[in-house]
């Protein structure tokens, strides 16, 4: 039987590029997202290794509904890819809380709970479970944002020492700016674009694959020791944190 991937936010950039590449790699892939008609594009692209259920991980009364599609089956890799910069009017009090509370629910309880539920089912030994956070959890900018993803690479360290005895790798991918996304829609400018491309080192901006490769490293051979790390894919644009 083919190993089997769980990707959250499966369904469009980074997810989807992810999730095409395990399935490259031989993974039947389960993608997991809020939208059946976006999964349904994606699970055409990514070809006939791939499912998909719909639900938000946000949510824990629908878990249960990604358990029940991955049934008796280990996970040996589970993507928690899923989350989004939460946009909003800060002007009140209750209009502040109500952003940073969804903020940390699209970035952090979505991974929590996805996590929680599929732990049984990580396969022991060999398991991996990659946690995609950003740029912004280690240079700010982003206010509630910056803060939700930087709450993954303290919840990160207490995963690798949790699953650890059994043999589970547990990490953090941190992107810089990435392109072909949702994740700016509407919101990037020719200025923003050109800003964010001058502060990488390597002078361009990322893409959804540069994130799947980095993936590809953890969950392969060359990730077996490998655990309770943050790993930058910025192109240089923040150093050494």
């Amino acid at each position: 039987m083919a190993r089997l991937a769980v990707v959250s936010g499966g369904g469009t950039g980074i997810g989807r590029a992810t999730a095409g590449m395990l399935a490259g790699e031989g993974y039947d892939v389960l993608i997991v997202g809020r939208r059946p008609a976006v999964l349904a594009d994606a699970v055409k692209w990514i070809g006939p290794q791939a499912t998909a259920v719909t639900a938000d991980c946000a949510d824990p009364a629908q878990i249960p509904a990604v358990v029940q599609a991955v049934g008796d089956r280990p996970v040996d890799v589970l993507v928690n890819n899923a989350g989004a910069y939460v946009a909003g009017d800060d002007s009140t009090l209750a209009e502040l809380a109500d952003r940073w509370t969804a903020t940390f629910d699209s970035n952090v309880l979505t991974a929590v709970l996805l996590t929680e539920g599929l732990r049984p089912l990580l396969r022991r030994p060999g398991g991996r479970v990659i946690l995609l956070s950003s740029v912004a959890a280690q240079r700010g900018g982003g206010g509630p944002y910056s803060a939700a993803k930087a709450a993954l690479h303290g919840w990160v360290f207490d995963l690798a020492a949790q699953l650890g005895r059994d043999g589970i790798t547990a990490n953090v991918i941190a992107p810089g700016y990435v392109t072909d996304s949702e994740f700016f829609a509407g919101r990037m400018t020719e200025e923003g674009h050109r800003k964010r491309v001058e502060a990488a080192l390597l002078k361009r901006a990322g893409e959804p694959d540069d994130i799947a490769e980095t993936v590809r490293w953890l969950a392969g051979p060359g990730g077996t020791f490998v655990t309770g790390q943050i790993i930058n894919v910025n192109g240089g644009s923040v150093l050494g944190r």
